[in-house]
């Protein structure tokens, strides 16, 4: 099986588990060689239980190589999904939508391998994950380049003999090669001490999720933190959506369209070309997009929810929805996040 995002060859060890499968890259120069490099070698994905901190994996829908850092448990809001038994149920603000059962499910803080990012660039953000400034200035953002979120399904799990594996600026500063342990791969104290320190604007806590005419939209928020402006409080949050074509026929997105809804009673509407100034086309071989955009709000909590429209190859355009989603703030944060840190 051709790996197309990050130019390898790999055999899925779900359909062939006979043998262990091997992970194949492309050498550095891919012009002038042909022969392909082992990577490391598949091991069977959890049907139960969790992976550990320093698990090597591949991202069975955007192909990149990635290690992980440390598992979160979220609440998952599934509207496809019909079930009986929850911790928590949502309906937010009855905006034509149905009360939803949240669900545990297990997402992963991992890092990006940065050979892999410029082939899936085009696919997903590698500085998805941001932050406010530690200053005054509401508007001021960072990123944290190559960090992602990953659903427990998406992890494709492989073992290797390299002592750094992943190619990323903050991999040997989180973790160091033990070959005892399984995976020989263990969290430094500064990786402790960053997660504790940044989890309130780390955490992933709620994950939602809808299919419209197979089109599956997810959304995961994240809150970022408060600060001062002309004399009022600005709220500010991360979103993070993903989009997956379930079927065969090509499709492109054209327009969004959101309504943000403020406790302090206000109702914003948003319509715009495409999402993150790209117009994101999604067909049976590239079947996602997956990016993140920013709202602030002057009230510590409000919702979200709204559509985009797609283009079929016909010409004809049909509305997908967006799953509608809370907006809540750390009623007790102290201090502003303080990203690398420590």
């Amino acid at each position: 099986v051709w790996g197309g995002a990050v130019g390898g060859l790999w055999s899925c060890p779900v359909c062939c588990p006979a043998q262990p499968a091997k992970l194949l890259s492309a050498p550095r120069n891919r012009l002038e060689g042909k022969v392909l490099e082992t990577v490391g070698v598949f091991e069977a994905p959890k049907q139960h239980g969790k992976y550990e901190t320093g698990q090597l994996f591949l991202h069975s829908v955007f192909g990149y190589r990635g290690i992980v850092l440390f598992p979160w448990q979220a609440r998952l809001y599934d509207r496809d999904v019909a079930s009986p038994v929850t911790e928590k149920s949502e309906n937010v603000a009855g905006h034509g939508s149905k009360e939803v059962k949240g669900k545990t499910h297990t997402y992963y803080q991992v890092l990006i391998d940065a050979r892999d990012c410029p082939h899936i660039s085009q696919r997903s953000q590698t500085e998805a994950v941001t932050f406010l400034a530690n200053h005054d200035d509401s508007r001021a953002l960072y990123a944290i380049p190559g960090l992602d979120y990953v659903s427990h399904e998406d992890i494709l799990p492989y073992s290797s003999t390299d002592q750094v594996p992943i190619q990323h600026e903050l991999f040997e500063r989180f973790l160091m090669y033990d070959q005892t342990k399984v995976p020989p791969f263990v969290a430094r104290d500064t990786l402790c001490a960053w997660q504790e320190k940044n989890h309130p604007w780390l955490e992933l806590s709620d994950v939602h999720r809808e299919t419209t005419e197979n089109i599956r939209v997810t959304v995961i928020p994240f809150y970022m933190g408060m600060r001062e402006a002309q004399n009022s409080h600005v709220y500010w949050w991360r979103y993070c959506i993903r989009l997956e074509n379930l079927d065969s026929e090509v499709v492109q997105l054209r327009e969004r369209h959101w309504r943000i809804f403020s406790l302090s009673g206000t109702l914003e509407t948003v319509r715009g070309r495409g999402v993150v100034g790209r117009e994101p086309v999604l067909s049976k071989e590239q079947p996602a997009f997956q990016y993140s955009s920013h709202v602030s709000l002057q009230a510590s909590s409000g919702h979200m929810w709204g559509t985009f429209r797609f283009e079929r190859p016909d010409g004809s355009h049909f509305d997908v929805r967006i799953p509608p989603f809370s907006l809540e703030s750390n009623k007790d944060e102290k201090t502003p996040p303080s990203g690398l840190h420590w």
